[in-house]
């Protein structure tokens, strides 16, 4: 207990700081793409870390089972202070399973930096609203 308070203290002390990149919306909606079958969901990415420059994107369902997913950039090359808008499509029939979209940040293995730490930021997908709107073949 004592070790993580003094941890703590000495990180507050010599202004060690930590960030993360951002990922949004944090609920974003599920809406109908223009392709029959898929969904899409619209999500933007920034970068507020210097010393990490790609970004990976992944989908979960409510059990962070892994869901087959298509988007316009699955690995992501961001410089420091930019922000890329993204779309990730799913199948429509797997809009019920759907829980999470994540991006994660990489680091590339030739930096030996020790003091780098990868961040996971994920979304809440809000789905209530888009199951209860008739997706089904008309």
């Amino acid at each position: 207990m004592y070790r993580s308070v003094i941890l703590f203290v000495a990180l507050c002390i010599l202004g060690g700081h930590i960030s993360a990149h951002q990922f949004t919306p944090t609920y974003p909606v599920l809406r109908k793409a223009p392709i029959p079958g898929v969904s899409v969901l619209s999500m933007s990415i920034f970068n507020n870390r210097e010393e990490i420059d790609w970004y990976s994107i992944n989908v979960y369902d409510k059990d962070w089972n892994s869901i087959a997913f298509a988007s316009t950039d699955k690995l992501i090359n961001l410089n420091y202070l930019e922000r890329k808008n993204i779309e990730v499509y799913i199948r429509t029939k797997d809009s019920d399973k759907l829980g999470y979209v994540c991006s994660k940040s990489k680091t590339l293995a030739s930096v030996k930096n020790p003091s780098i730490i990868t961040s996971r930021i994920c979304s809440k997908v809000k789905n209530e609203a888009f199951n209860s709107n008739s997706l089904t073949a008309s």
